[in-house]
């Protein structure tokens, strides 16, 4: 008899433990009610680029002014986060990347022995050779200036390194490739003084048309023509 009771206590013991954890469970879902969001994950707001309106454009390198100047030790530096994929040494092995020695001034796509991308090769249309220019347009954002390209490196968006890491390359096989004059118009603050040079002359707009009403008036009074001396001679019978 007494083993029955036993055996009525442990199942007893039983029920209600999962009486218990029932109860829990429906409090717990009554007390913290859950709401089903419209759209899964958090929306981050990330400006597009150009947004904002008034925003200055950038103007690409002066490189005749910069790269006399730029800090070579600064730029082998930069070229550090480049190894994983190049190497640049004369003669040095393809890997991910083609070797880069000499490649300033070299056909874009034309290393000899690396498969390039088809969007690479495509490219050569727009930048036959990796002009200054063109190297620093791909170093700022690979995959936005040659989309499709195999080349995973985000970019590099501080001008100040990329100017560095371009003008050391340069000494890397690269050092007849002729550095154009300075250029007044890519310096900082010609823009600007572009915008400013553009002034009203004449009643007439940058565009040649007339301006209406009182703006288009001329700001300098007109001289009265003198009169006729008193002992000028006749000019006619």
């Amino acid at each position: 008899m007494s083993g029955n009771l036993e055996w009525n206590k442990i199942f007893g013991a039983g029920l209600a433990t999962v009486f218990t954890i029932l109860v829990v469970q429906q409090a717990s879902g009554f007390v913290y009610q859950t709401k089903t969001p419209e759209k899964m994950g958090y929306a981050v707001d990330i400006p597009e680029e150009g947004a904002g309106g008034g925003a200055e454009a950038v103007l690409p390198p002066d490189w005749g002014t910069l790269i006399p100047v730029a800090d070579l030790a600064a730029g082998e530096a930069a070229f550090a986060r480049c190894q994983a994929c190049h190497t640049i040494n004369a003669g040095g092995a393809n890997g991910i990347g083609p070797n880069l020695y000499g490649v300033i001034g070299r056909a874009v796509a034309g290393h000899a022995g690396f498969a390039y991308s088809d969007a690479m090769v495509a490219h050569r249309s727009e930048d036959p050779t990796w002009s200054l220019d063109a190297m620093d347009h791909f170093i700022t954002a690979p995959a936005r200036y040659v989309p499709g390209t195999k080349m995973s490196f985000a970019g590099l968006r501080d001008t100040e390194t990329r100017v560095n890491l371009i003008a050391w390359m340069m000494t890397q096989g690269s050092s007849g490739y002729a550095v154009p004059a300075p250029d007044p118009a890519r310096q900082p603050g010609a823009a600007d003084a572009a915008v400013e040079g553009e002034v009203i002359v004449g009643g007439a707009d940058t565009t040649g048309a007339p301006i209406e009403g009182a703006a288009g008036q001329s700001t300098v009074e007109a001289t009265p023509a003198a009169p006729p001396a008193a002992d000028s001679a006749p000019t006619g019978g």
